[in-house]
């Protein structure tokens, strides 16, 4: 078995997992340490858990609650990868809902937990613009809803969390550069990343990574049309780790390269009216 954390905070942590054993293999106990919910994304393995037997397929999800002891086997195939999410406590009690949820030991592949697992794995190929974190903070709240059944409430900001917002966005704009992740942002703001999230979510329209990576786009599309600066220096400048992630996700936004974007924005129109006969 191998781990490799790719996200860490106060109140999300995301690992992944290869499992390389073989049908046949001598099983043993483990323990959770908390509260986790693990996303099989290739191949299969049981698990028991308080007297139970699960098999678990691809789109899966096991699920930890603190202190309960579980054992893996690979009695059908070779292996299995996991994406993992691991929730601090306080996480938990602001979600609310029965913590018993948390005792299923396994979920079947459902659609409303798959799309959001399916979008962690975009994220961590650095495919998408939603954080990690707010990825774990959306599908522990959707895994308590799911199980018990119950609708998540929707948030509806007041007057001070309202202004929260926008101050945080205006923030956010200014800081865009920086590597801002949902905890420091609900840092600034004096809230926790859970709350941050919901009242951020609800009145700006979009979470916080998203407008992130937007106020990036912004800066970028402005100094592309302003400068004559190379195109990787403002990719960098603008936050972006890397060129390729940068080309992707301008393009994807803008419908042209960063490069064309400069052009059109120096008068060569017809970049962006061949583009658009072509939709």
């Amino acid at each position: 078995m191998t781990a490799t954390i790719l996200f860490e905070s106060r109140d999300v942590t995301v690992s992944e997992f290869r499992c390389a054993a073989m049908p046949g293999e001598r099983p043993y106990v483990e323990q959770y340490a908390g509260y986790s919910l693990s996303y099989v994304r290739k191949g299969s393995f049981g698990c028991r858990h308080r007297g139970r037997v699960f098999e678990l397929v691809t789109g899966a999800l096991l699920v930890g609650y603190p202190g309960d002891e579980f054992m893996c086997t690979h009695d059908h195939v070779c292996g299995d990868e996991c994406l993992s999410f691991f929730f601090d406590d306080a996480l938990i009690d602001e979600i609310g809902g029965d913590r018993q949820a948390w005792r299923a030991g396994a979920m079947p592949p459902l659609p409303e937990l798959m799309v959001l697992a399916e979008l962690a794995e975009a994220v961590a190929a650095r495919e998408q613009t939603l954080g990690l974190d707010e990825i774990g903070h959306i599908i522990a709240s959707r895994f308590v809803a799911t199980a018990t059944g119950q609708q998540a409430r929707a948030a509806t900001p007041g007057p001070r969390d309202r202004r929260r917002a926008v101050e945080s966005a205006l923030w956010i704009d200014d800081n865009a550069h920086d590597d801002i992740d949902l905890a420091a942002a609900a840092g600034e703001a004096g809230v926790s990343p859970f709350h941050f999230l919901r009242m951020f979510a609800a009145t700006i329209g979009v979470t916080p990574h998203q407008y992130l990576i937007r106020s990036r786009l912004r800066h970028a599309a402005r100094r592309l049309s302003e400068e004559d600066t190379p195109v990787t220096a403002i990719a960098y400048d603008s936050g972006f780790a890397d060129l390729s992630n940068f080309t992707r996700t301008f393009s994807r936004a803008a419908g042209v390269s960063p490069a064309k974007f400069r052009k059109a924005s120096r008068g060569e129109r017809k970049i962006l009216q061949d583009r658009l006969s072509r939709h």
